[in-house]
């Protein structure tokens, strides 16, 4: 919870207490009992305001709503000028919350439970606790992007759902120009409400690119209401088309000496020639054998 929200605490009880119900919240170096009524489908709502929040220290606060029960009254009060919580059957201190003496937050809610709780009274109750910090923001990791891109700035939050937050993106170039200098930037800016999320609230800022320059934006969350900022950055890259890549498979080709055919005449011997063809066969035997001979 954030300093200087509301806070409202909702439930059910049954049995139309004439009286209404009793709120005890206790928390550090504060103490407040008040009651609040239950309608007629048996749910009721307290609200403790934006004012008494703001004065609140930070820290744990702890709340107690009491049933009377049957007998339709209170079995424990507060004391204000003593500071005690007394048992109004027999009038013994309890403990004391407020003044000198008091006990912590924590062990005065202990001591609170454990009456009320206890088996010889007919009261019930129920519990719930919650934190009391300074307002905060943060804003999510928010990565790079492609000019062009549309995408969700989004962060956190303590502030209460519904309160008022300022989102700017400007461009990181952007500074205080002279008349004669082009001031031209881009950005966008606006306002949003903080949603109710799961533990801490969150908030969402919606972005679109087209036409903006490339660059580092810069990124501030703020609350209009309260003491909250958060900043980031992140960068905006220019489009680059990317080119296909043509994948060519290797292939491997043997290399084939070329062969020349040399035509050769083919004759038919005549007779002259087939007489000569012995005596020229035996002739070049023995040129042959007569330059082996030489040889030897």
């Amino acid at each position: 919870i954030s300093k200087g929200d509301p806070v409202f605490i909702r439930g059910t009880a049954t049995g139309q207490p004439a009286g209404g119900l009793q709120v005890w919240l206790i928390g550090n170096n504060y103490a407040l009992v008040d009651t609040v009524s239950v309608a007629a489908d048996d749910t009721f709502s307290y609200e403790l305001k934006s004012s008494v929040t703001d004065s609140l220290a930070q820290g744990q606060y702890f709340v107690l709503i009491h049933h009377p029960m049957m007998n339709g009254e209170f079995d424990f009060s507060y004391h204000a000028g003593r500071g005690e919580v007394t048992s109004v059957p027999d009038g013994t201190t309890l403990f004391k919350l407020t003044g000198s003496g008091r006990l912590q937050a924590s062990d005065a809610a202990s001591a609170l439970v454990g009456g009320v709780g206890s088996q010889n009274i007919d009261d019930s109750f129920s519990a719930v606790s919650f934190m009391i910090s300074p307002p905060a923001t943060t804003i999510n990791p928010i990565g790079d992007h492609i000019v062009g891109d549309t995408f969700a700035i989004t962060g956190t939050t303590n502030l209460a759902a519904g309160d008022a937050l300022m989102i700017e993106v400007i461009s990181s170039s952007f500074r205080p120009t002279t008349k004669v200098q082009s001031g031209e930037f881009t950005g966008t800016s606006g306002t949003i409400s903080v949603q109710k999320g799961t533990g801490y609230n969150r908030w969402t800022f919606p972005v679109a690119t087209a036409g903006w320059r490339p660059d580092e934006y810069i990124v501030t969350v703020s609350a209009v209401l309260q003491d909250a900022t958060a900043s980031s950055t992140f960068v905006l890259r220019e489009y680059e088309p990317v080119t296909p890549q043509v994948t060519t498979a290797a292939t491997s080709m043997a290399t084939i000496p070329a062969t020349t055919t040399v035509g050769v005449p083919v004759t038919t011997p005549t007779a002259d020639a087939a007489i000569l063809l012995p005596l020229i066969a035996g002739i070049v035997g023995l040129v042959v054998a007569g330059r082996s001979r030489r040889n030897l």
